[in-house]
Order: C-alpha cells, then sequence, then structure tokens
C-alpha cells in the first residue's frame, strides 16, 4: 500500500470514527431528541477538522501500526483530547455552554474507537504468524527489555528460522510469569536442566548490560548443553540502525576475556589531538592501526601514517579515506632503521603528537634472531625519538609490552632498553616521552587465539605450550583508546601500565575456543609441546622498583622511573653487531637487568 493510499484510508476511516462517536454519544443522552440539530452538525464539523489538524500534529497518519507501543496510545490520547477541547471551546463561544455528558461520550467513544482501528493492525501482525513447529526451539536468556525485543522480532519473523519457547532471568520475581506468551522458567543456575526439559535446540543471551565476568558464567553453563549459543548485538548497534535486533552473533573469545569499557576522558584527548598534524608509526600493524582509527575519532587535521609494508598501509590509509573523508592522511613507506629518513620527514610534517607503534613482537623468532630485534625495536626507537626532539614534537608516544619487565627473552629486554631510551630522551629533550605497556592483545598478528583456530578447524590438537602458563589479554580497540588516553594526561617521563585485569591460563583459552566452535575436547584435544626459549609462565606488569598502587586514572596505572645509563645503551648500539647472537642475547638480558657487576656502575642522576 502506497503512502497516499494509506493516507487516504486512515483520513476517510478517522472521519467516520468522529462521525459515529458524536452521534452515538448524542443518542445515549438524549435518545428521544432529533437526530440532526445545528449544534450536533457544527460540533461534528468542529470536531473532525480539529482531530485532523491534531492527528497530524501528533503524526498519528505516519506511524507504522504493526508495532504500535504504549507511546502510540499516549499520542492517540492526547490527540483526541485536545480534538475534544476545541470543539469545547467552540460551543462556548456558539452555544455559551458545553454539552459536557455529550463530549465525554464522544471522548471516550472516540479514544476507543480510534485506538482499536490502529491497534488492530498490530493484533494482525502479531496473528498473522502461525507458530512453526520446524523452527528451532529458542531459549532466550533475559527477561528484560533485550530479551522481550528479541523475542517480539523473532515471534514476528517470517524468514527466522528461530521459535521463542522460554525465558531465564535471575529477576525471581519474573519466575512462572509470562512475557508476550513466553514463559520465563527459571535463573541462570538452571540452564542446564531447563534446556534438557524443554528440548532447546538454539541459546541466545539478550542482556546487553550483562558484565564480562557474568557472561563468562552464563556461558559456560551454555556450553554444558551443547546446544548453539549465540549473542545479541548491542542496543548501541540496534539504535544506530547499524544492525538490526534479529542479528544474532556467535559468541566470541573477546566477549568471554575482555572487560566492561571504560569512560574516557575525551575532552582532554580531543584537546590533545583535535586539529593537530599526528604521526604514527607502524601503522599498518594491528595496534598501529587501531591506533590509527581511534586517533581519527578526535578530528586530527593531519594524519601521518608511516609503515615499512606497503600493503598494510595501502589497507589502513583507504579504509581511513572512505570513513574520514575530512582528515588529510599522509601514507609513509619508511624503516624506523633509517635514521635520516627518519628526520626528514619528522621535519617535513612537524606532527605535535606521536605514537611509536613499530616494533618486532614474536619472541621465538626474536630469539633466533637477536640484531634484528635490536636493530628495530631499541635503534629504530632511539631514530624516532631523537627526530621527534630535532622537529620539536610536543608529545612521544611509545607503546611497549609487559614482557619488558623482568624480560627472560630477547624481545622483553629489546623493548626494555627502548623504554630506558625514551626515559632518557625525556631528560633531555622539551619533548614529553612516556611509555605505554600492556600485555597480549586478542586478535592481533602472531596472537595465539588465530593459531588455535586455524588447529581447531583441522581437527587439532591444540597444543599450549605448559598447563600452567598465564598471560594478560586485552581488545585491540580497548588498548588502543587507553593508549590515547595514557597520553592525554602524560607528564612526561612515565611509565604508564595499563590494567590488564585478572591473567588468564592459556588452557582456559584453549578450552573456550574449543566449546565456541561447537566441539568439545574429547573431539578436539589440547596438546602440551613445552615452552619455547624465551618465553616465561607468567608475565608482570610492573617491576617490583617500578610500582605505584595507585591508579592515577580508571585501568592506568603509573610506573615509578628507574635511573637509566644512556652510556651503556650507546655502547651496546655502537658494537652489537660484532656480537654474535649468544652474547648480544646476555648483553641485552643484562641491561635490561640492571647487572651492574657485568656492565658498569649506573648513572643515578636525572
Amino acid at each position: 500500500m502506497g503512502y497516499r493510499t494509506r493516507l487516504g484510508l486512515l483520513i476517510l476511516i478517522d472521519s467516520l470514527i468522529v462521525m459515529l462517536s458524536i452521534f452515538v454519544g448524542n443518542w445515549l443522552i438524549a435518545p428521544a431528541a432529533q437526530i440532526l440539530t445545528a449544534g450536533l452538525i457544527a460540533t461534528s464539523i468542529a470536531l473532525i477538522i480539529s482531530h485532523h489538524i491534531f492527528a497530524h500534529i501528533f503524526k498519528l497518519y505516519k506511524r507504522v501500526w504493526q508495532y504500535a507501543s504504549i507511546k502510540e496510545l499516549s499520542s492517540i490520547f492526547t490527540a483526541v483530547t485536545f480534538s475534544i477541547a476545541v470543539v469545547a471551546l467552540m460551543q462556548i463561544a456558539m452555544f455559551q455552554t458545553v454539552y459536557s455528558r455529550t463530549l465525554l461520550i464522544t471522548w471516550m467513544l472516540h479514544i476507543l474507537l480510534i485506538g482499536a482501528s490502529r491497534f488492530s493492525w498490530r493484533l494482525y501482525r502479531d496473528t498473522k504468524f502461525k507458530v512453526d513447529p520446524n523452527k528451532k526451539r529458542t531459549l532466550i536468556i533475559g527477561a528484560g527489555n533485550g530479551g522481550t525485543m528479541v523475542a517480539r522480532q523473532l515471534m514476528n519473523s517470517e524468514v527466522s528460522e528461530l521459535r521463542p519457547v522460554a525465558f531465564i532471568d535471575d529477576d525471581h520475581s519474573k519466575l512462572h510469569l509470562e512475557m508476550m506468551g513466553v514463559p520465563v522458567l527459571g535463573s541462570s543456575n538452571e540452564i542446564e536442566k531447563i534446556a534438557h526439559e524443554k528440548e532447546i535446540e538454539h541459546i541466545i543471551i539478550a542482556i546487553p548490560s550483562l558484565s564480562k565476568k557474568n557472561l563468562n558464567k552464563i556461558f559456560e553453563q551454555c556450553a554444558e548443553t551443547k546446544v548453539r549459543t549465540q549473542i545479541m548485538p548491542s542496543i548501541e548497534d540496534i539504535m544506530s540502525g547499524r544492525v538490526n535486533v534479529t542479528a544474532m552473533r556467535d559468541v566470541q573469545v573477546e566477549d568471554l576475556l575482555g572487560r566492561d569499557p571504560v569512560e574516557l576522558e575525551t575532552e582532554k584527548i580531543e584537546r590533545k589531538l583535535s586539529g593537530k598534524t599526528v604521526l604514527v608509526t607502524g601503522a599498518g600493524g594491528s595496534i598501529g592501526s587501531e591506533v590509527c582509527r581511534q586517533i581519527a575519532r578526535y578530528s586530527p587535521e593531519r594524519l601521518i601514517l608511516l609503515g615499512h609494508g606497503e600493503n598494510s598501509i595501502y589497507t589502513i590509509e583507504m579504509e581511513l579515506k572512505m570513513k574520514f573523508p575530512e582528515i588529510i592522511l599522509e601514507a609513509e613507506i619508511a624503516d624506523v632503521q633509517d635514521k635520516e629518513r627518519m628526520k626528514a620527514i619528522m621535519l617535513k610534517y612537524t606532527p605535535e603528537v606521536i605514537y611509536h607503534a613499530a616494533a618486532h613482537k614474536h619472541v621465538p623468532l626474536m630469539e633466533k634472531n637477536p640484531h634484528e630485534a635490536i636493530k628495530n625495536n631499541v635503534i629504530g626507537t632511539k631514530n624516532v625519538a631523537e627526530a621527534a626532539d630535532i622537529a620539536g614534537v610536543k608529545s612521544f608516544v611509545m607503546i611497549s609490552t609487559d614482557k619488558a619487565v623482568n624480560p627472560t627473552s630477547v624481545m622483553g629486554a629489546s623493548k626494555r632498553i627502548a623504554e630506558m631510551v625514551v626515559q632518557h630522551m625525556d631528560r633531555v629533550s622539551n619533548t614529553k616521552f612516556v611509555a605505554v605497556r600492556f600485555g597480549n592483545v586478542l586478535g592481533s598478528r602472531g596472537s595465539v587465539i588465530p593459531l588455535f583456530k586455524q588447529q581447531i578447524a583441522v581437527g587439532g590438537p591444540v597444543t599450549v605450550t605448559h598447563p600452567d602458563m598465564t598471560r594478560y589479554f586485552m581488545t585491540i580497540p580497548e588498548a588502543s583508546r587507553l593508549v590515547l588516553q595514557a597520553g592525554a594526561i602524560a607528564e612526561g617521563g612515565e611509565t604508564f601500565v595499563l590494567d590488564m585485569g585478572e591473567p588468564v591460563k592459556i588452557v582456559d583459552l584453549a578450552k573456550n575456543l574449543i566449546r565456541l566452535s561447537g566441539f568439545s575436547e574429547n573431539e578436539i584435544p589440547i596438546k602440551y609441546a613445552g615452552m619455547r626459549p624465551g618465553e616465561k609462565l607468567f608475565e608482570e606488569l610492573l617491576g617490583e622498583n617500578e610500582v605505584h598502587q595507585e591508579q592515577i586514572y580508571p585501568m592506568i596505572y603509573r610506573g615509578k622511573t628507574p635511573p637509566v645509563n644512556i652510556e651503556v645503551i650507546h655502547n651496546l648500539l655502537a658494537q652489537f653487531g660484532r656480537n654474535t647472537p649468544t652474547e648480544l642475547r646476555e648483553i641485552v638480558l643484562d641491561i635490561a637487568h640492571f647487572k651492574e657487576e657485568k656492565l658498569g656502575k649506573f648513572a643515578m642522576a636525572k
């Protein structure tokens, strides 16, 4: 039905309802009176005109009545009440009286009939679709706004293959009640029992406000049912129109390991980045590219994407051009090991802020290639930092790792030495230099999760190095947002540490991924392969001599800055090419651990 046809039909129906309400109301008050009088005709004309005016004002002709709710009923009530009020004023003006009893009955009939005409569309829609026994019996966890929204959409969808048969909710006041004909059968502790009793074939978690900890707890119970479990999209995505309510997705490991998001001080970040020239090294990497996405949200005037890999830089450049056409983007293919190139780029663009994400991060590979770790992670950082100083950059933020704390690997030691370079530069430069340290990021290149997924896809086994190995995990967007926040509150010289939450056992991560993939541990076995060179059983975020207990911002700690003897680092860089890989590994670990008896006394003065 076209818009004009629909509008004409509604106007005709409303006109007939108005006339019927007036004449029935008049007849009920005075059944023996004449059917047509001057007062009745004038009242009818006034009510028809006023009704259509207020129906237009309150958009009664533009609403989709198949989805009518209390809000629509309120609009009908208001429009009809105003219409009757206008008629009452007309009667006072023309007849110096108000036929109150007639108008009261007319008002009630008017609301009843208009409401019935509109909500009949909703009733028709709700009864149109018969229960299809072939649809999958679905258990909805959460009988609140999210759950009822999902249930309504599923029941009214012809294309959905799911049929709600029961709710689960921890609110005991809802127990044994029904929501849209679907019963609330129990709490989250009874998921497995109810799923078995009701022969559930599909589970939907529909609690948008659910904390990560509680989501993990609920998912563990859902996994015991061996039934496919999905989660509804966020309310933000639904309300913005990005996805439909029924656009369910599988539960992902990020849902289980991530933490509840922290509110950022967007004003501080905006003051730091808005209208500025910002440069990101390693901009094509998993962390660097997400840092670029987060920066772009704060409207910098110019964003320089610096990286060594042309394909990855091209990819992030094209993505940002599409999403943020107002930002000037500059792509620079360059190696941070090239000192003169770094100077040239800094002097060309004179950025106000630099985020240094370029680094080699793979622990076993760097054990085999320690010279490359030093060249990229230490010399590269030194080159970018010195170029930033020469170009008068205001703020330099280095992205580091928890493996820099008490390092046992070349990669960790090289990042610790890079932190020392940055701390020294803060002492001798007008640029504010800071380092931000965090643990593993979910989904980054080289992460264990893609490897586990590949192993599961071919039927296993999933290889875990040690049953007690633990790691801190954080999502890439979360880490990137906190990097921007740390940079915004930096005063210079700090080592910021992101609160990574509770450490996660790698074997538990593997088990979660197996269950998320729809398998059991009997189908996909876990095999312990032994620890690799340079690995530790657990990671730390701060060394004993670095700890400040208090958070300076939610999820951000500030570590103490230990003294740095830059001469030792300079000596390393001057002669490291003459060392064997074994010798170099020993030297960088000694420097990172401040082994004075081997490397000479460290200068203590700032």
